[in-house]
């Protein structure tokens, strides 16, 4: 039997790491909580990644935390996932999940700490605390509220129901739905594009989207001091590909 682990790797500038623990429908062990933070920071500090992608392994992207790991601590349990959470969360580059099946507790955590989601079409998605009597973290609640609003977040929270990609594509959870078989072709062509832009824009973008106040004046002083502008201005004018050079890694 497989051990549960983090698998990853980059290709072409793209950084995708996979959950995989096939035997429980790849749920998150506390090992793997602690594993994913430091595994992050070491992608963000390649200068030769440029976007990351999360999935899972086969044909199920994350069933939430193993349960069996909660009989420990679910309270330390609930720490590791929330650092591991907001390790996500604070990627300096774009992330997107790439998401089959379930993608339920945990694995909506996670999911929602990706700045997109593509979803196959038969994915189903759930917030399920209150099936265990736990209370979802704070951070992690708002997270959900600010992406598909407080209505939609009760009513995840407060039932624990699955909704499926249509619900989910409505409320805001996903971005995209792909039919069956098309999800890996999209996510490749996608991540291709963003790969492809400017890391000074993505990154002061993914800031201010964020809700971060304080470094108005850094990214101001970035783009002055830095050369994608101009260097984008002129690939236009001149009707070819921009070779954008700051990198978030050196730069930011």
């Amino acid at each position: 039997m497989e051990e549960p682990q983090l698998l990853h790797h980059v290709t072409d500038s793209v950084a995708t790491v996979v959950i995989s623990h096939p035997a429980k429908r790849n749920a998150m062990t506390a090992a793997m909580w602690a594993a994913l933070p430091p595994l992050l920071a070491g992608l963000a500090d390649d200068p030769g990644v440029r976007v990351l992608v999360l999935t899972g392994e086969g044909g199920t992207f994350c069933a939430g935390a193993d349960i069996s790991t909660l009989r420990e601590s679910a309270f330390e349990a609930q720490r590791l996932a929330v650092a591991a959470e907001e390790a996500l969360a604070a990627f300096p580059k774009p992330t997107l999940a790439a998401i089959r099946g379930h993608c339920v507790g945990g694995g909506a955590q996670l999911a929602a700490a990706c700045d997109l989601r593509f979803a196959e079409q038969d994915a189903l998605f759930g917030v399920t605390p209150a099936k265990l009597g736990i209370v979802y973290p704070a951070s992690s609640t708002r997270r959900l509220v600010s992406l598909v609003g407080p209505a939609t977040a009760k009513y995840l929270l407060f039932s624990g129901e699955l909704i499926d990609t249509e619900r989910a594509l409505r409320t805001g959870l996903v971005d995209e739905v792909l039919p069956a078989g098309e999800l890996d072709k999209r996510v490749a062509e996608f991540t291709r594009v963003l790969a492809s832009r400017s890391q000074l824009t993505q990154a002061a973008a993914k800031e201010f989207a964020d809700g971060r106040t304080d470094r108005d004046a850094h990214w101001t002083e970035q783009a002055r001091t830095g050369t994608d502008t101009a260097e984008g201005v002129a690939a236009f004018l001149e009707r070819r590909t921009p070779r954008f050079t700051w990198n978030v890694t050196t730069s930011g």
